[in-house]
């Protein structure tokens, strides 16, 4: 992990800090010199993840939602979303589409659109005590010459 270049940021679970964190997201992400189909998916993949903790997460307060973005191998783009909130009692359940705990007006969709923009995803979480979704996505390189 010497090498590897990160940054973590934290914020409230506001809905306007969804698009700090799309924003901080395609901003790290550029060093790796995406297309902007690349940088689309990325900055729909961190949304749909930080909406999920301001939705489910935390409901009925503000929580915090950590956010860790990672360089690794040079070409592959590391997102971590982390919350403390509600968690999730069935993670298999949830992951399915068109499930959702957000009432009539949330499509259910969330995990299925990170999973269908990312190359990998994983998500952990335990009841009361928060969720953390971790996604990576490769870019691949253009000869472009630049560090």
């Amino acid at each position: 992990m010497k090498g590897d270049n990160y940054i973590k940021i934290e914020f409230p679970s506001r809905s306007v800090n969804e698009g700090l964190a799309r924003t901080a997201a395609a901003a790290f992400a550029a060093q790796l010199d995406p297309t902007m189909e690349e940088l689309g998916d990325i900055k729909t993949a961190v949304s749909e993840a930080v909406t999920n903790c301001i939705v489910h997460a935390y409901p009925d307060s503000i929580g915090k939602i950590s956010m860790r973005l990672r360089i690794i191998d040079g070409d592959t783009l590391e997102i971590s979303v982390k919350d403390t909130g509600r968690g999730i009692a069935d993670v298999a359940q949830a992951r399915e589409p068109l499930f959702t705990t957000g009432g009539e007006d949330r499509s259910g969709m969330g995990f299925t659109i990170m999973e269908s923009f990312m190359d990998r995803l994983t998500v952990r979480s335990k009841p009361g005590r928060g969720t953390t979704v971790a996604m990576r996505r490769s870019i691949e390189r253009r000869g472009s010459g630049h560090d």
